[in-house]
């Protein structure tokens, strides 16, 4: 009786010890979405060559050397300890920044690329030439991506293949858009290409023009909140040259204090963005 219940107990902790290694597939997936659209928004803020991992090591060691930082400063394990969640959290930020100035830009670009397809198409080209033309006529800050599609169709001869490549690298939901349009010219064929260019130029400008407006009528909103938010943590570093006030911070009530303005300040500050905030054009047609 002894050795068959020692079995089944080996056993259980068998199959717990196989479970716990293994990642549910939901866990999976989820992670894996998450990494996706970490990756998509490095690559909209031509930040190509870092990937989800790379990104999230630096969050570490920017989180690491502010808490070092305010801890050789203040010498106050509180303060520190939100200032290396600052830390963390200023890589993804100066990120989003960066793509939010680069979506921008593209917005304004977006309608010469068109253009430019429609002239190579009305030109007798044919449609690969017409979109590898882009990487040399083209806005140049798109060429580079352009470029690699013409190398890529040089070398494979397989323009879905390479269009699916040159998504990939734009990572753009307007490059989605007029990729798919290529696609299905390419597939389908037609003499309306051409009408088909000039109508999502002229739509991309009226759309660019639209944004543009919203966006300078916003952005006092999210001025505020950033003021609002920083305010604080400024008069927080003012006083901490004062020893009684760093004595208080590192009290039980003063971690307290500490934990709930951070908790209020990021509610708040995600409260008003969400307010202020335009709806974002999404990468539905990857």
């Amino acid at each position: 009786m002894g050795a068959i219940l020692g079995l089944m107990l080996g056993l259980g902790l068998l199959l717990i010890w196989q479970g716990a290694g293994r990642t549910p597939p939901r866990r999976r997936a989820t992670l894996a979405a998450w990494s996706q659209r970490r990756t998509d928004t490095l690559r909209q803020a031509g930040v190509a060559g870092m990937s989800s991992r790379q990104l999230l090591g630096l969050q570490a060691l920017a989180a690491l050397v502010s808490a070092v930082l305010v801890l050789v400063v203040t010498d106050t394990t509180a303060i520190a300890g939100c200032f290396a969640a600052f830390g963390f959290l200023a890589p993804t930020a100066l990120v989003r920044r960066l793509r939010h100035r680069r979506v921008v830009d593209l917005r304004e670009l977006w309608p010469e690329v068109v253009d430019n397809l429609a002239s190579g198409v009305r030109a007798g080209l044919s449609l690969p030439e017409a979109v590898a033309g882009v990487g040399r006529r083209g806005p140049a800050s798109l060429r580079p991506a352009f470029e690699q599609f013409g190398a890529d169709y040089r070398v494979s001869g397989r323009f879905i293949e390479s269009l699916d490549r040159l998504k990939e690298n734009l990572a753009d939901p307007v490059a989605d858009r007029i990729c798919e349009t290529l696609r299905v010219a390419r597939e389908v064929g037609g003499s309306d290409l051409g009408t088909v260019l000039r109508a999502l130029s002229a739509f991309l400008r009226e759309d660019a023009r639209t944004r543009g407006e919203l966006e300078a009528r916003q952005s006092w909103t999210v001025s505020s909140a950033r003021l609002a938010v920083a305010a604080p943590w400024l008069i927080l570093v003012l006083l901490a040259s004062q020893s009684a006030t760093l004595t208080a911070y590192d009290s039980p009530l003063g971690i307290v204090l500490l934990g709930g303005g951070a908790v209020v300040c990021a509610a708040a500050y995600q409260i008003m963005i969400r307010i202020g905030r335009l709806p974002e054009e999404r990468r539905v047609l990857r």
